[in-house]
Order: C-alpha cells, then structure tokens, then sequence
C-alpha cells in the first residue's frame, strides 16, 4: 500500500497540519536575541589570549603563557549553585545567581594554588527568555571579571515538556594552571600551622534546601523585613558568594609560609578543612573565635536546628580557610584586610593522637581519608 492508507496501516497517522519547532516549545529566534543582549558582557572578559568572538563552536584560548612553565598542571573544576536558584526565580532577580556560579567553581580551582584561565557556563530552561537568560549570563561575566577568568563558551538549552517555563538551572566549569612544584595541599601542612579564617558574605550557595525549610518553617515570605538581619529574607538569602580566586592567588604567589587553602562549602567549615590536613595531624578550631553572623543563629533559633546539623551544612561565616606557618600568618592576614576581606586566626595544626572521639570531631570527608579537624568551644552570637 501506498499513500496515506498505507501510512495509517504502518501506525503512521497523515499530519493535519505542520508541526514546528516553535510548536514543540523551542524558540530558536528568543535564543539568538539572548545572545545579542549579553555578548558586550562576555567580551568585557576577554583578553588578548582569547581569539574569535561568540557563536564559534569551541572557545579559543592562546595557552603560549604554559611555555614559561616547568611543569604546568591544569586544574579543572565544575559545578552549580544549588536550590539557592529557588529564591532567584521567585524574587525575579538572575543576575547575582552567576557570581554565585563563578564563585563556587573558581573558587575550588585556587584551592590548589592555581590561577582560574578559562571558564564556560550551561544554562537550561523550560523557555528561553532572552531578557532573563541574558541577566544570568551578565552575572556570570560579572563573576568572571572579578576573578579574573574569561568567560570563553556557553550554551543554552530550552527543555520544553520536562523543565516548567519559568524553570532554570545553571551549571558552570572551569579551567586554571599551577606550576606543579607550587602545588598547595594536605603534603605541605605542618605542626605548628596556623588556621586563617576568611570571611563569608552570607551563606553563599550551600545549605539552601536547609534554609528553605526554615523559611517555610517560620512563615517568612521572601519581603519579610527581619530586624536581626536589617533587611528583607530574600535581600540576605540572595547575598552573592565571596569570589576569593584573586586573593588566594596574590596569597599563594607573595606568602611563602601558605600551605593550603581550604574552599568551604557543602559539608561545612571543619569537613571541608578536613580534607586538605595530611594522616597524623588535627587543626583546632576555635568556635569562639569569631562572632557568628546573624543569618546563622536566625536559621538556627526559627528552625530549632541542632547545631551540629547547622554547622556541618553552612559555612558559619567562614568561606574560605588558609594553612600557613606560624611566621606568616600576621602577613597573611593583613593582606586579606587590605584587600577588603576579614581575616582572623581559627586555631592551629597539631599531632592528632586518635585519642578524641566526639560529634565535635571529623576525620576525613568525601572520600579523603586524612588528619582531623576538632571543633572546640561555642560560638559567640
């Protein structure tokens, strides 16, 4: 058979009429003009080491700087921000939602001491809206320029059908080099080092399922003006993520005595510092050695979270910790406050003996088997 009947007759049922792309949910037309809105913002972190411009397949990076190097080692990150997303669509503003991607990507990049080169981001929605898809990716290249990095590719993708129309998530990668006898890390730790604490700007992007929680919990709308915090729910819970890469870069390159630095985000302050100290050693840290930042004790007291559940899923304030030598630490310190971040003394690394074994204590986290970190005292609010 042939024709129609014949079609019917395989299950193929004769169109009654077309069927476009645009019909199916996907409007490639609201992607270009996406594209439009937000290239100034992307070539603004563009140097001379990027070549072409948007819309090429592939970012082009001129690497010929590798050559100075001895041994250079790329260090290579990827990840998201979580469901602090949630409040971003809900308040309607996109734009910081991308320096909290570059942040948590970068950020785990300089942890190693290497300088973050090159990023790309991944967006998908249920609809491109270009206005909105061309806020995040201003973000992102926000980010990007206070990091440093070149935001060299992207892609974003309508997902009609599976994601709602107002739906979106992001997802960010990037790439840095290190000279390889430079390399921070668990193998340069030390007796007698002192643990720095850097400050948060907020909860940065962690924990968010916690707090949502808390916030439904309590009966807060996104507009209620708590007076602990000075301004509204949304206002604090959308606080930007510190971006530390240039720091921590200038840091590793002037401080001798810098060992490692430890980027604190999912697991909390100690789990995270756990994983850069080496088997045979313990850094203590101090809970009273700052005063903790009111979101913190907000979250706690409107959700009667146990304390050790809080501090083994936000940051407590600290976002991000460096190791150095004693000798160093002053110095170390004082630069972080020069460049406009707060900086104090946590505690120290010593022997760990085994012999303490308490919720205060962690040994090891995700898949590091390595020292401990022993929390000491109650924090100051």
């Amino acid at each position: 058979m042939t024709g129609a009947a014949g079609k019917e007759a395989q299950g193929v049922r004769p169109a009654a009429a077309r069927i476009t792309y645009a019909d199916a949910g996907v409007d490639t037309h609201a992607g270009d003009k996406a594209v439009e809105l937000m290239k100034d913002a992307v070539a603004r972190t563009h140097g001379p080491e990027v070549l072409g411009g948007i819309g090429a397949f592939a970012g082009l990076f001129d690497a010929s700087a590798l050559k100075a190097y001895r041994r250079p080692l790329l260090a290579s990150s990827t990840d998201g921000v979580g469901t602090k997303i949630v409040i971003a669509r809900q308040m309607g503003v996109h734009d910081t939602i991308g320096q909290d991607l570059v942040a948590m990507v970068v950020d785990d990049i300089v942890v190693c001491g290497a300088k973050p080169l090159v990023m790309t981001d991944y967006i998908a929605c249920g609809k491109v809206v270009p206005e909105r898809i061309a806020d995040i990716v201003r973000g992102i290249a926000m980010g990007c320029e206070m990091a440093g990095v070149a935001l060299v590719g992207g892609e974003t993708a309508e997902h009609p059908g599976v994601m709602d129309p107002d739906d979106y998530d992001v997802a960010g990668a990037a790439i840095g080099v290190v000279e390889a006898d430079a390399l921070l890390g668990p193998e340069r730790v030390r007796e007698g080092d002192v643990v720095v604490a850097m400050a948060a700007s907020g909860l940065h992007s962690n924990g968010y399922s916690l707090v949502r929680s808390v916030v439904a919990h309590a009966g807060w709308a996104l507009e209620t003006q708590l007076p602990d915090l000075g301004r509204s729910v949304g206002a604090e819970l959308l606080e930007p993520t510190r971006i530390y890469s240039k720091l921590c870069v200038d840091l590793a390159a002037t401080v001798p005595g810098l060992h490692a630095f430890s980027h604190v985000t999912g697991g909390g302050l100690a789990a995270n510092v756990a994983r850069v100290m080496p088997t045979g050693l313990a850094a203590y840290v101090a809970r009273d050695a700052w005063e903790l930042p009111a979101i913190f004790s907000v979250v706690q007291a409107a959700g009667g979270v146990p304390w050790n559940d809080l501090e083994s899923t936000l940051n407590m304030g600290v976002g991000m910790v460096a190791l150095v030598t004693a000798e160093d630490a002053n110095a170390l310190m004082a630069a972080c406050k020069a460049a406009g971040v707060p900086a104090w003394a946590l505690g120290e690394v010593v022997i760990d003996d085994g012999r303490m074994a308490s919720p205060d204590v962690i040994r090891g986290a995700k898949g590091v088997h390595g020292g401990a970190v022993y929390l000491t005292g109650n924090y100051s609010a």
